[in-house]
């Protein structure tokens, strides 16, 4: 398989991005992850909710950390309409140590470790790395892609305001 033309920076280093970016209008692609108690989630478990999907690299780095953090912050103001789920290819064991960690509870992080089928599907694969690229997408209760961003650099944080409004947009 081939990467997009534009890859993501780590260390100043491009990387390959796995597959096509989501075209704001389209239907949200399926997904099967994993949760911190190891359940299996997909897209159906969230169905009639507005999703914002943050994507990070690692929830251990303090870009990903904060992008984690903030739209945890958010999400009480978004109301009971909104669920947040924080993807990244980290294990489940790291995911929920750093929840614990930063005392996050709103936030659902969901693990890609397995088999990257979300972010393939996604296209935020980073495969030389196997990690997700930052992104953030929202995604409508009619399961509509209403918002995506891609960061092309690991120290870049996402556009919280424009995620955070087209998510306010959709309630």
């Amino acid at each position: 398989m081939e990467g997009r033309r534009e890859g993501f920076v780590i260390a100043g280093t491009e990387l390959a991005v796995q597959h096509d970016k989501l075209v704001v209008g389209a239907a949200a692609p399926d997904f099967r992850m994993t949760a911190n108690n190891w359940a299996p989630r997909t897209l159906a478990d969230y169905r009639g909710f507005v999703k914002v999907v943050s994507v990070v690299p690692s929830v251990d780095t303090s870009v990903c950390s904060a992008q984690m953090r903030r739209f945890f912050e958010a999400s009480a103001a978004l109301g009971e309409r909104v669920v947040v789920l924080g993807v990244s290819a980290d294990l489940p064991y790291a995911q929920s140590r750093w929840c614990a960690a930063e005392g996050i509870a709103r936030v659902e992080t969901l693990s890609d470790h397995k088999d990257m089928l979300f972010s393939d599907r996604y296209g935020v694969h980073v495969r030389d790395a196997r990690l997700c690229q930052r992104a953030v997408f929202v995604i409508g209760a009619d399961d509509r892609v209403a918002y995506a961003e891609y960061v092309p650099n690991i120290d870049f944080e996402v556009n919280f305001a424009a995620a955070l409004q087209a998510a306010a947009a959709l309630i």
